[in-house]
Parts: structure tokens; C-alpha cells; sequence
């Protein structure tokens, strides 16, 4: 096979959650245990740090990327799902696996895979870990897929455990409420390890803290740890000037992720490196600074605050459940523009009503549909943005609908696409 048909092979013959949705979730590590013992258990073989949580931790895992591999370590990153490529979930120093790799480890390995038969997931998670043992990576970055307790990532036993931040998402397969959520992602919390959790959450806070305890994990809460005093955008940076709670001092941080989201993925990451530096690891306070100013070029990270063209402007994120959007919204409000339009689309297992209703009706709208299985009919989510006075057009491909709001918007509008992340890989 050569690499495309490689590629049909994962997405067609293999169950695969973000085209699918809940037929792919395997509620067992099963699979993923077996593959781990045919490749002789590949993620012994180097340091890991575990990322888990609802919104952030692919923001996260990038930044922890971009600052270790300007300390001059060699740096795997796992993370799901890609937006152009696929390979863009495997990287070593933000370069993407070559596809011979990836062309090699499936025609390799095909008759064991058709016994064990994984899901999509649970094979890139073995090609991963496969491909950084081979390549000798000093630590590797590995975001969770979904929840944590039964994710296929959740068989490493990495240096530290990171979590977030917890909101409703995926309520089908968690659970309907903070809690039982919170309790699927501290699976990834592990005996002795310390944990780090993004935002102390009075719904979920208890659930850590018993869970840590009982792993005799030291666990930090990072936004107890960092308040942000001030910021501004200067040279397509977000400067952030942040009070460290313990010592009093100021710690300045020029990073070029752009979204106000990031403000408390910055706690979190700040929180990481403090501990890491802790357990031995040499990072430099220059290696910070220029990590977390250069995210996007070391590591290629897309999707988040995007800025795809000016005149009209035309932003893209990928947050997409009730949280990520609520962030979304709050910064388009804060963006100059004559008028705005929305590409929206959504995948048929979220909260629509909810998400809905948070969007502002004061836009014209172009209501989508990704191509995947699991996206909503577009004129489905036409007729529910009427019902909270959304009125906008519906267009059968995520191509038409951008091409749309180009046409219809004036210089100084600003477009805006999102709702899903298959929405937003489509125009990018």
C-alpha cells in the first residue's frame, strides 16, 4: 500500500470516534494492552507526561512541547484528532512522522491487527508510542484522547499527570455531571505521581483531591498558584504579566497562541515546569520565554485563534462545547468589526440547545455540515438557530458556506468559523 491507501485503510476499515462517534468507544483497554505487549510495551522506553482534561489540553501539550524542545531535548507529541493531516497527531520536535512510517507499520503489522482488531484510535496510539521508542525520544508529550480512566493512552505511567480543567463534554460516554466527569479524566492520575490540575472547580475539586489522595499523589491546583494581573497584544503576541502567588514575584510571558483561553492554559503550563524543574529536569528561564513565544512555529499547532486572512478578517478555533464556546464568544466581543459572520457547524452528540443559545444574534449565519458522519444536518441546525434567532442560510458543504461569507462580507467584517473541529479543518 502506498501512504493514501494506508490512510483509507485507517479511516475506513478501522473504528474511528470523530467520524463515528460512541460505536468506536471501546469502555476497555483490552486492545490497547495487547498491542502494547506485541511491540514489547514501546512507552517504557522513554519519560511521558499525561494530558487530560475538557478544553486546553492540546494547547497545553503544544506549549510543554515547544518549551522542552527549546531546552534542546528530543520531544514526542501525541495528540488528537489532526486538522490537514494525519500525521500532525505524531511529532518528534514538531516535525510530523514521515509517511513511510506510517505506510511501513501498518503493511508490517497488518496480520496481527487484523487479529486483534483495534479501533483507529487504539492504533495511532501504538504507532505513536512505536515510533518514539524507535527514535530514542527523551520525553514525549501525550494528550488523552477522550475522558482518561479507559482511554488507550491511559497504559503509560508517565513523570506527572495534567488535567486542566473539567466541563460537559462527551455527557454520553462520562457522564451527565461535573463529578462523574471528573472522575473518568483522574483516571490518568497514577500511584506516586504528581498531578497537576489547571482550574480548582468547586464541582470537581474534591474528586481530585480524594483521588490524588488515595494515589498518594501531591496535587497542585495551578490557578492557585498564578494570578494574572495584566495583558495586551503587541506583534501578534498575547503579553501576559502574571503575580506568582507563593513568592510575590512578576513573571512576564510573551506567547504567540493568541485566544484569552490560553490565560489559564498558561497557569497550567507555568505550574508543569515548576515541578519539572523540580524532578531534575534542566529548563532555563530563556527556554521558557522563547517556548512559549514560539508554540505555533516549533510545534505547528492550528485551530486555535487563528487568524486566516485579514480584509475581511477571518478567524477560525476549534473550541466547540459549551465551555470552549462561552470563551469564544466573550473574545469576538472584544474584536473591532463592522458586521459578523458566522460559518457554523456541529457534530450530532453535543449540546446544541446549549450552545446555541450562547451565540449572538446580532450575526448573519451559514449553517454547515463537515463531512463525517457524525456532523449535524445543516438544515437541521438551521431550523434550532431560528429557534434562538439565529437566521442565517444553510449550505451543504463547509466549502460553500465560507465561500458564502466571504463573498457577503465587507472589508471590515470579521468571519468567523467554528462550532466544530471538523468545521474548522475543512477551511483550513
Amino acid at each position: 500500500m502506498n501512504y493514501q491507501e494506508t490512510l483509507d485503510f485507517l479511516f475506513t476499515q478501522l473504528p474511528m470516534y470523530q467520524r463515528t462517534g460512541k460505536a468506536a468507544y471501546k469502555a476497555n483497554l483490552d486492545n490497547t494492552i495487547a498491542l502494547d505487549t506485541y511491540f514489547c510495551h514501546p512507552h517504557q522506553k522513554f519519560k511521558t507526561i499525561h494530558v487530560g482534561g475538557t478544553n486546553g489540553k492540546g494547547s497545553v501539550s503544544h506549549a510543554l512541547a515547544s518549551v522542552l524542545q527549546t531546552c534542546g531535548l528530543k520531544v514526542g507529541l501525541y495528540t488528537s484528532p489532526h486538522l490537514r493531516d494525519f500525521r500532525e497527531r505524531i511529532k518528534i520536535n514538531g516535525v510530523p512522522i514521515p509517511k513511510q512510517e506510517v505506510v511501513d507499520f501498518i503493511a508490517n503489522h497488518k496480520d496481527e491487527f487484523k487479529q486483534i482488531e483495534p479501533s483507529f484510535f487504539e492504533m495511532t496510539v501504538a504507532l505513536a508510542f512505536d515510533f518514539f521508542a524507535r527514535k530514542k525520544v527523551d520525553i514525549a508529550i501525550i494528550e488523552v484522547g477522550l475522558g482518561g480512566r479507559l482511554d488507550s493512552t491511559n497504559i503509560i505511567s508517565p513523570i506527572l499527570s495534567v488535567i486542566t480543567n473539567i466541563s460537559k463534554d462527551h455527557t454520553v460516554l462520562l457522564g451527565n455531571n461535573l463529578m462523574q466527569i471528573a472522575r473518568e479524566k483522574a483516571g490518568i492520575i497514577k500511584s506516586g505521581i504528581p498531578v497537576v490540575i489547571g482550574e480548582e472547580q468547586n464541582e470537581s475539586a474534591d474528586v481530585f483531591r480524594d483521588i490524588a489522595l488515595e494515589n498518594n499523589s501531591d496535587i497542585v491546583f495551578a490557578s492557585n498558584c498564578y494570578e494574572l494581573k495584566k495583558t495586551e497584544i503587541l506583534n501578534d503576541k498575547q503579553l501576559l504579566y502574571y503575580k506568582i502567588k507563593r513568592t510575590g514575584e512578576f513573571v512576564r510571558i510573551e506567547c504567540d497562541l493568541l485566544g484569552q483561553y490560553q490565560q489559564k492554559n498558561l497557569k497550567t503550563i507555568l505550574s508543569v515546569l515548576e515541578l519539572l524543574i523540580q524532578a531534575g529536569i534542566t529548563i532555563h528561564q530563556e527556554d521558557i520565554l522563547d517556548g512559549l513565544g514560539r508554540v505555533v512555529s516549533n510545534t505547528g499547532l492550528l485551530g486555535r485563534w487563528q487568524i486566516l486572512q485579514e480584509s475581511p478578517r477571518v478567524i477560525c478555533d476549534t473550541g466547540h462545547n459549551i465551555a470552549g464556546i462561552k470563551e469564544i464568544i466573550e473574545q469576538i466581543q472584544r474584536v473591532d468589526y463592522r458586521k459578523l459572520h458566522v460559518v457554523f457547524g456541529m457534530v450530532n452528540d453535543k449540546e446544541i440547545d446549549e450552545v446555541l443559545n450562547l451565540l449572538p444574534e446580532n450575526a448573519i449565519y451559514y449553517f454547515t455540515k463537515a463531512s463525517i458522519p457524525r456532523a449535524l444536518n445543516e438544515n437541521i441546525l438551521k431550523e434550532k438557530g431560528r429557534q434562538f434567532n439565529l437566521i442565517g442560510n444553510a449550505y451543504s458543504t463547509v466549502t460553500l458556506a465560507y465561500k458564502a461569507a466571504i463573498s457577503a462580507s465587507h472589508v471590515e467584517d470579521l468571519i468567523f468559523v467554528g462550532g466544530s473541529t471538523f468545521v474548522v479543518a475543512e477551511v483550513i
